[in-house]
């Protein structure tokens, strides 16, 4: 399958989501923007990076991350750090999710304290989704998925069955204390998981349908 109009998508993201950093820029001295990892990402942050932003300006942290190190080939702080913070967004400020703490259940109160620190409401929460319905770390099997819909915390450690890596997510809470929502997904697969969370309403079967009820702007390629 052609990548050209998965590349474009990206492409048009970027140039929304940094028109959107710009638009809070000239009313607040920072703005936070906060993104997803996965592969589907990649070429939206390659194009954003080349954006002209004040990017000293510019707060990023991720929706959820897995509790392994930064230097881990599926660390999304490291899929960050390898293809957004590039050239002149290498000035923004970058918040990470993990800590030295070996779980994520000792390290959440300090990642959720470094991230309630940041500059919300967010300008942009970037989510992404499954082919289980899944976003951030709301995951249908979780322990931890009424939790991490229902706190008031930041931040939530997430064990599930069928993930290899403990995680943590942001809390639901705070992934809707934005000024606007976006889902970037790809592929027929996941076109057709969101067709059917838009025709239903049980969140424990597909966590996305948490954030259907807020004005969420779909970017969607083959």
């Amino acid at each position: 399958m052609s990548g050209c109009p998965r590349e474009q998508l990206a492409r048009q993201l970027a140039e929304a989501v940094a028109e959107a950093l710009r638009t809070d820029l000239e009313h607040h001295d920072q703005a936070l923007l906060v993104v997803s990892g996965g592969s589907t990402p990649v070429p939206f942050f390659t194009a954003l990076a080349a954006c002209r932003l004040p990017w000293e300006r510019v707060q990023i942290t991720l929706a959820d991350e897995r509790w392994v190190a930064e230097t881990a080939d599926d660390s999304n702080a490291r899929l960050v750090r390898e293809h957004l913070l590039r050239g002149p967004a290498a000035a923004a400020t970058f918040v990470p999710l993990t800590s030295e703490h070996a779980t994520p259940e000792e390290g959440c109160d300090v990642v959720a304290e470094r991230v309630e620190a940041l500059a919300w409401p967010a300008s942009v929460v970037i989510l992404g989704m499954g082919g289980d319905g899944h976003t951030a770390s709301f995951f249908p099997d979780s322990r931890e998925l009424d939790l991490a819909l229902t706190t008031d915390s930041a931040a939530v450690a997430v064990r599930t069955p069928s993930q290899p890596q403990p995680r943590i997510t942001l809390s639901a809470g705070h992934l809707h204390r934005a000024r606007r929502h976006v889902l970037h997904i790809t592929g027929g697969d996941k076109r057709a998981v969101l067709a059917r969370a838009l025709v239903g309403d049980d969140v424990r079967e597909l966590p996305i349908r948490a954030f259907l009820a807020c004005p969420l702007a779909t970017y969607w390629a083959p």
